[in-house]
């Protein structure tokens, strides 16, 4: 089978969906359908901040679109796309809508001009993976959250509000009904389709999907989507086979010692990999860890971080 169409869930094609000025109605879309905003909470225009005043997205798997929308109270959206999981990432997620908060406030500002914040993340992952016996996931595959008082329930403080689709929980195959539904069957099977699908074929999913098909790509778009599709692949091979080899290696050993040593393994491997240099001092450090869930979280920052002084503190 030949794909037809490029992965949105990848930077260059999300932007180019989501980002660009001539597509802002399949932004606006995206938030009406995601939120369920209905009546004078619907969105009906919006505006993309200048380069100085958006949030910037770090080094590693994320996409950010960062947008004021005009509605009855006006509000400013942060949407993120992540493909990998990595180590804090629902602390960034906060971090990224305060900052968003924060970045409104110029010096002299009086606090209540201040607009409300929400997050739109999309994951490629689950975050929340727990099951209810009987009952599905814990949380759903499309959640809302905002603070409420801990006794009665009352929901207040609106000002930051996060809202997840988690694309993995998706369960409705290729007949997806509701709006929420196709947004993620959309984000989930892109890439995979030939021909465009009868619940993709109407409104900002038809518009999607011809904005994503790889025909309609520049020499340069083309590139950079290959690019960026090598450099995820290779991440996540980077981190299967250095888990393989560390597996081999550790495999005769004890049980304990044995994952503690694979741990380490693999966190030098994935690093090895990236073509990140290890000073010997660090290499000890990192062999010298007895600590499992240390070593853990040195792997998932191997695999996404540039240098080894982010993955262990101090290694100097």
């Amino acid at each position: 089978m030949r794909s037809v169409f490029a992965d949105p869930k990848t930077d260059v094609v999300f932007k180019r969906i989501f980002g660009a000025e001539a597509h802002k109605p399949l932004l606006i879309a995206l938030l009406n359908d995601l939120l369920e905003l209905s009546g004078t909470h619907r969105i009906r225009s919006l505006e993309h901040f200048s380069l100085e005043q958006r949030v910037m997205a770090p080094k590693s798997k994320l996409s950010i679109v960062d947008v004021k929308c005009t509605t009855r109270s006006g509000r400013r959206f942060v949407v993120e796309m992540q493909v990998l999981p990595v180590e804090g990432f629902e602390k960034r997620v906060v971090y990224n809508a305060s900052k968003a908060y924060v970045m409104q406030a110029g010096e002299g500002d009086q606090y209540h001009k201040l607009c409300d914040v929400v997050g739109v993340t999309i994951c490629n992952f689950k975050l929340w993976p727990k099951k209810i016996k009987d009952r599905g996931y814990k949380i759903p595959m499309m959640s809302r959250w905002r603070m409420q008082e801990q006794q009665s329930g009352h929901k207040g403080l609106r000002q930051l509000q996060y809202a997840f689709l988690e694309l993995p929980k998706y369960s409705a195959g290729r007949a997806p009904e509701t709006l929420i539904d196709k947004w993620a069957y959309f984000f989930r099977e892109a890439k995979n389709l030939e021909v465009v699908p009868p619940a993709l074929s109407e409104g900002p999913f038809a518009e999607a999907l011809e904005i994503a098909r790889k025909s309609s790509f520049t020499d340069a778009e083309w590139l950079e989507y290959e690019r960026s599709k090598m450099a995820e692949q290779d991440e996540r091979g980077a981190i299967s086979l250095a888990r393989q080899e560390a597996h081999k290696e550790g495999h005769k050993e004890g049980h304990k010692e044995g994952e503690v040593k694979e741990a380490a393994r693999a966190v030098l491997a994935v690093l090895r990999a990236r073509g990140i240099v290890v000073p010997e001092i660090a290499r000890e450090r990192i062999l010298a860890e007895k600590e499992l869930v240390s070593l853990e979280r040195w792997l998932e920052k191997a695999a996404t971080v540039p240098s080894i002084a982010e993955v262990v503190d101090d290694p100097s």
